[in-house]
């Protein structure tokens, strides 16, 4: 009988392994929602496609495994470190209890993940974009398994399969941060989205109370200055990036042109594979546009405002 004291953890076992695991946990959910970010970029849905919405995936993804894997891989060399410098600490009650709930989660995933297919195979349901969202879910899944039942059951420490692994996540995970410059774009890119988002908002801001203006007044104003209200709070808004004063001008009693200059083409998401949807905005208008100076013409149909006049001199409310 084996009268050899259990080796119990040290404070350092607890943080070095419990930071390790949490650390692997974001980084595989991140690595998870980057492809699956980027099957939505490449497999657009014409029913749900919000390319601002994937952009900030892709951002947050790519943060979480810029600074995550480095982390994780860092302290899985510090525990193979102490392995080595004390082999008996490979069993200790806490590695062996995160590393079965490590398996758990993964093989639930796993069972999870068929179930949720062949649920939507009988339903008629599968489409590209569903089956790679799953086939991604299980191969990282599987892999994490077959990793962990590999590490618990390894008994020869001075293998190099573990230092072959780390090379292959390594760029593994650095070719998928690249993808995502030739899928979504670069940062810059990104940012030159964000100006020209913020640029059709303020048109459409303005595009509203012009119409507004001539709804009261049955007018359209002879520069945007006039729009200005103390009251409203309303201010004339400017470009987001050159604070360059949008362009406007009345070139009828009902026609009217608001102008901007853009830094992209509307319908450029970054991606020559990308498939370019049509996308409306809340009122269904089209504020498609080039790179560079863009004017947008609008006519006023009176025959669609009249009523909101007779109801404001009436005293009615008005129903949109």
């Amino acid at each position: 009988m084996d009268n050899q004291p259990k080796l119990k953890s040290t404070p350092k076992d607890v943080f070095l392994h419990l930071f390790n695991i949490l650390i692997f946990y974001i980084s595989v959910i991140g690595l998870i929602r980057l492809y699956v970010t980027y099957i939505g970029v490449l497999f657009p849905d014409a029913l749900n496609f919000y390319f601002t919405g994937l952009a900030d995936s892709v951002r947050w993804s790519t943060s979480v495994l810029l600074i995550g894997v480095p982390v994780y891989l860092l302290t899985a060399w510090m525990i193979a470190k102490d392995f080595k410098s004390v082999p008996a600490k490979r069993e200790l009650s806490l590695r062996k209890w995160l590393v079965y709930l490590t398996l758990f989660v993964s093989a639930v995933t796993i069972i999870i993940d068929l179930i949720v297919f062949v649920n939507n195979f009988l339903s008629g349901e599968l489409t590209i974009q569903f089956f790679l969202k799953v086939l991604v879910v299980l191969v990282i899944a599987a892999a994490v398994f077959w990793y962990y039942l590999w590490d618990l059951k390894r008994q020869n420490l001075q293998s190099k399969t573990p230092r072959i692994l780390v090379w292959l996540v390594s760029i593994f995970v650095l070719g998928s941060l690249v993808a995502g410059f030739f899928i979504v774009g670069t940062p810059a890119d990104q940012r030159q989205r964000r100006f020209d988002d913020q640029r059709v908002q303020h048109l459409q801001m303005l595009q509203s109370q012009i119409v507004n203006y001539w709804t009261q007044k049955q007018v359209l104003p002879a520069e945007l200055s006039q729009l200005n209200d103390s009251i409203s709070g309303f201010l004339m808004p400017a470009d987001p990036e050159t604070a360059v004063a949008y362009e406007y001008q009345a070139e009828g009693p009902l026609n009217f042109k608001l102008c901007a200059t853009f830094s992209r083409v509307s319908q450029d998401y970054g991606s020559a594979v990308t498939k370019p949807l049509m996308v409306y905005d809340s009122f269904q208008q089209n504020w498609e546009h080039q790179s560079g100076y863009t004017c947008f013409a609008r006519e006023i149909d009176p025959d669609l405002y009249k009523n909101d006049l007779k109801a404001q001199d009436l005293g009615t409310p008005v129903r949109y």
